[in-house]
């Protein structure tokens, strides 16, 4: 079944721009549209539906920072019909709206990032340790000048903005505090500090990683198992979140009154990290 759920993830990012349907990707691989949704979910950590979504806000991302097209164009482009959804689960997913997103390169050319750790909301709560190891084919992939982000999310595929969020510094240490008791997964992504805003945006190539088992906080001090990042096979779910902005002041005061962490519903500031998150279904 893994290969079939692999061949249906290959199939969607190669037609991630036409108007498929959860019984046409079905079709492709001979399963039935029940069968393949649930091992679909358990494999790849998404939907069909919002791994489609996740592909095609990856798109979108491309055009509003390579052409002057207008939003409802870039809408209709990627396979959405009402502008307004559009515009409410791009920025759900990657956490500024098109138009602000837009204008980030600006942004981000006078104010780049700075290591920075982001307490979550629970002033007692758990504190979680560890370290972010990078192998040679991460370091090549991101030019040997890692810019790792780390955070903790509720869910197998992250959904917006994590609990508590770290940009690590140059030993890829992390101590992520303030974490409410409960079970979280640990996910960390790293991009090429020497690119340019834009590419940090839209990554080549970004190296994922995240712990093989949930973590579980309660209160006081856990040891995490090393984190160890590696280069995505061509059918993962792509990173969607924008990384860069949230460890970047100006950036992230333009946005903050936009970011809600959803497992609480608050406000986050400074929040880092993040895999894909995905929006409409098939």
């Amino acid at each position: 079944m893994r290969d079939a759920v692999q061949e249906a993830a290959r199939f969607i990012v190669a037609r991630s721009e036409e108007a498929l349907t959860l019984a046409d990707v079905a079709d492709h691989v001979a399963y039935s549209p029940f069968h393949l949704a649930r091992a679909f979910e358990r494999e790849i950590g998404l939907p069909p539906g919002k791994f489609l979504a996740a592909q095609r806000f990856q798109v979108a991302k491309r055009l509003l920072l390579d052409t002057d097209d207008k939003i409802a164009d870039v809408c209709n482009a990627v396979g959405f019909h009402a502008p307004g959804t559009f515009t409410t689960r791009f920025t759900a997913a990657v956490g500024v709206s098109p138009q602000r997103f837009r204008r980030l390169p600006s942004v981000l050319a006078d104010n780049p990032p700075l290591p920075v750790s982001v307490p979550g909301p629970a002033a007692d709560g758990g504190t979680v340790s560890g370290r972010v190891l990078l192998g040679l084919a991460a370091l090549a992939a991101v030019g040997g000048q890692p810019a790792v982000y780390v955070g903790l999310f509720p869910r197998r595929a992250a959904s917006g903005i994590p609990v508590s969020g770290a940009l690590l510094g140059p030993d890829a240490r992390f101590t992520l505090t303030g974490v409410p008791p409960g079970s979280y997964r640990l996910m960390a992504c790293a991009l090429a500090a020497a690119e340019s805003p834009r590419t940090q945006l839209v990554a080549r190539a970004p190296v994922v990683g995240a712990a093989a088992r949930p973590v579980h906080v309660r209160r006081g001090p856990l040891q995490a198992p090393d984190l160890w990042l590696d280069v995505p096979p061509p059918w993962s779910p792509p990173v969607l979140v924008a990384l860069p902005p949230l460890a970047c002041r100006t950036a992230q005061d333009r946005t903050a009154q936009d970011w809600r962490c959803p497992a609480i519903g608050a406000p986050v500031g400074l929040a880092v990290g993040g895999l894909a998150v995905g929006a409409e279904s098939t």
